[in-house]
């Protein structure tokens, strides 16, 4: 409900532009100024903290199963398949907090609440090296058996760094795509590429954290890692706090998911009733009525749910009915909104799958081959996952300001080519990294056999691994940021962080779909002879495990070019910025009340 202090000067025209209308709100509460909130100088404090996260996420996520095997000496089928869990929860756990932050706590509440839980565990982590009755052995660092406690510890640290993770990468990066307003031209031109270099500044944090963190990791110990990432995560909150009146805010709704059982219900009651026979005949609140929500056009697709908007009774009585008796159009539309992302989210977790051997595997696969440059420097293994990172700011680069110019020439489209085709793209070069990978791998297995157990690939380069590497970070920025994009665009507006979520979700349930798939690959190849896992990568056939990884995410890229084919889009009734003008208070804002 909105209320006004004074109304609009009629004269003002050019003063209507200087607000903003997409129902967020100021630090205080009013209508947000254009000039002086939101697009690129909020969001760039809001990229900061992004920055410091991923630094701490993958300076701990790429050398996890090295410490698995090194200090807690875990075989690696068991160090990978704990890597893959953790990964798992760290991912789905955003299900939970978007759903907080788009429902109850409001995206900035939830940032600030979760970087805290986030920091709990960062300092747990370095209490589990530090403190003595904590440390993994008595005297020194590597012993055969470390402390049970140690082991307990570390993963309670573990864990809260996940249910940190759980409200951070949902409600920050939907808070910083927030910033720009959709009914703005140019904002919205900005907003498509805010996606793109938010993952620059991710990928930037992850190059930093898995060079310099992992360096100190492997160089000093990994309790003075730990130290830096706590005091990086605090100096990132205070500057997140600092932009604090720069920000636009959205207010929580409530459950997203009334709405959709209400129209699920409504449907159900009315499934007896004749579909009208034009479709302006279902019901819609007028503009006026909508509290600057923004309306969605009606879609042919899905018209059982549309039973759910007929109007039974005088259309004067319609606000009168209950919402479980009768949808608006955009209640109902939101409803197949997320019907037709679930094929999509099912057809992307090969790709997930995929991504997910670039921190267990890869990661591994380096460790045992040579690292060694100029006068001795040797790299440390989770330092080789820079160059995903540096494929992909590569990707995101010429995509940005190379290939959307001269396709928005070419097709007319203001995006260059559809969100799906992005990741469709994306998803290829998936296919090409394992197939890659294969090959390099099979490579190195025959280094093995001509150098023996002992010297085993020791002698041939790390940087075999480069291509893979690079190529996975290419498509990364095809189908990551993609998918980032759509799930946060194609969701209905009260459920962004949720929708970031979803994006998320795709990587964990892909990490538990990952350690299943090694489960029933070892059972099966184990009854045909010898298991494609061994103790070892010496003893294991990872050159067939990626050779199957490609077999299975190229069909499955014919089955997501067949749904992405048939999808229908959010389509939007554009209100123009001027249209939907508010009066100024006093104090130049309009007053809200929430």
């Amino acid at each position: 409900m909105e209320k006004n202090k004074h109304d609009a000067n009629p004269g003002e025209v050019n003063d209507k532009m200087k607000w903003v209308h997409d129902s967020s709100l100021d630090h205080r509460r009013r209508v947000p100024l254009r000039t002086s909130t939101g697009s690129w100088k909020a969001s760039l404090f809001i990229i900061a903290i992004e920055f410091s996260e991923r630094l701490s996420y993958f300076g701990i996520a790429t050398s996890l199963v090295l410490y698995l095997t090194k200090v807690i000496h875990q075989d690696l089928k068991t160090a990978v398949k704990n890597v893959n869990y953790w990964s798992g929860v760290t991912t789905l756990m955003p299900l939970f907090g978007g759903f907080l932050a788009d429902a109850y706590l409001g995206r900035y509440t939830t940032v600030i609440a979760s970087c805290i839980i986030y920091l709990m565990g960062l300092v747990v982590l370095c209490l589990s090296w530090f403190l003595p009755g904590l440390k993994p052995c008595d005297h020194s660092n590597m012993c055969s058996e470390p402390r049970r406690i140690h082991e307990v510890v570390f993963f309670l640290a573990m864990y809260l760094i996940s249910i940190g993770t759980g409200g951070h990468k949902p409600s920050l990066e939907s808070f910083g795509a927030d910033q720009f307003d959709d009914n703005h031209a140019e904002e919205r031109r900005q907003k498509m590429s805010f996606f793109n270099w938010w993952n620059c500044g991710l990928c930037s944090g992850l190059i930093l954290g898995v060079t310099l963190i992992v360096y100190v990791q492997d160089h000093v110990n990994w309790g003075v890692a730990d130290i830096i990432l706590t005091c990086v995560m605090a100096f990132s909150l205070l500057i997140f706090l600092i932009g604090r009146s720069s920000y636009r805010y959205r207010a929580p709704t409530g459950s997203p998911f009334t709405p959709m059982l209400q129209v699920l219900v409504a449907a159900i009651s009315k499934r007896k009733l004749p579909y009208p026979s034009n479709p302006t005949q279902l019901y819609e609140v007028s503009k006026s009525e909508g509290n600057r929500e923004r309306f969605l056009a009606h879609t042919k697709k899905l018209k059982f749910l549309d039973k759910a908007a007929i109007l039974e009774n005088d259309g004067n009585l319609a606000q009168k009915q209950s919402p479980w008796k009768l949808a608006t159009v955009t209640k109902v539309e939101e409803m197949k909104l997320i019907i037709n992302m679930i094929p999509i989210w099912v057809f992307t977790l090969p790709f997930g799958v995929c991504a997910s051997q670039t921190t267990t595997f890869f990661i591994k696969q380096g460790a045992i081959m040579d690292r060694k440059i100029g006068n001795g420097f040797e790299i440390p293994p989770p330092s080789i996952f820079t160059l995903a990172a540096i494929g992909m700011i590569i990707s995101v680069t010429v995509y940005d300001k190379l290939l959307v110019p001269v396709l928005r020439r070419l097709t007319g489209n203001e995006r260059g080519m559809n969100i799906l085709q992005r990741i469709g793209f994306g998803m290829l070069f998936s296919v090409i990294t394992m197939i890659v990978a294969a090959l390099v791998e099979k490579k190195r297995l025959q280094v093995v056999d001509m150098n023996g157990p002992l010297k085993g690939s020791l002698s041939m380069s790390v940087f075999w691994l480069a291509p893979q590497f690079l190529i996975i970070g290419f498509g990364d920025g095809f189908a990551l940021v993609g998918l980032q994009e759509y799930f946060y665009d194609q969701v209905p507006d009260s459920m962004r962080s949720l929708g970031i979520a979803l994006y998320l979700s795709v990587l964990g349930a892909a990490s538990f779909l990952s350690s299943l798939l090694i489960i029933i690959v070892d059972q099966v190849t184990t009854k045909s002879g010898k298991s494609w896992f061994g103790k070892d990568l010496n003893s294991s056939r990872l050159d067939k495990f990626y050779c199957l990884l490609a077999i299975m995410t190229g069909l499955n890229l014919f089955v997501f070019v067949f749904f992405a084919r048939e999808y229908s889009y959010k389509n939007v009734q554009k209100v123009a910025v001027a249209d939907c003008y508010e009066g100024k208070s006093d104090d130049g804002g309009a007053e809200i009340m929430v």
